[in-house]
């Protein structure tokens, strides 16, 4: 089993090197909203293309689909809960 906090750091350090951002991990609170007009970060669309292909390449996790894709990247937490969950959530 992965662990839930070293799996938070992973994901952080993944979407600043996968969105290019100059930030350090801690900067990135975990449920800060990650994509869109609320977000902290100013990540778009391609940005978020770009944290799901990291996801699938590193975890095997597979973000399909809007709805989906929107609920899995709404925070670093909600991004962990996905990658450790056994079914779609």
């Amino acid at each position: 089993m992965m662990d839930r906090e070293q799996l938070k750091l992973e994901l952080k350090q993944m979407i600043i090197r996968e969105c290019e951002k100059d930030l350090r991990p801690e900067q990135i609170p975990d449920d800060a909203i990650l994509i869109g007009s609320e977000s902290g970060l100013a990540l778009d669309s391609l940005d978020a293309l770009q944290i799901a292909l990291a996801v699938k390449q590193q975890y095997g996790k597979r973000i399909d689909g809007n709805n989906q894709t929107r609920v899995a990247l709404t925070s670093i937490n909600t991004l962990a809960n996905f990658i450790l969950s056994d079914s779609v959530p």
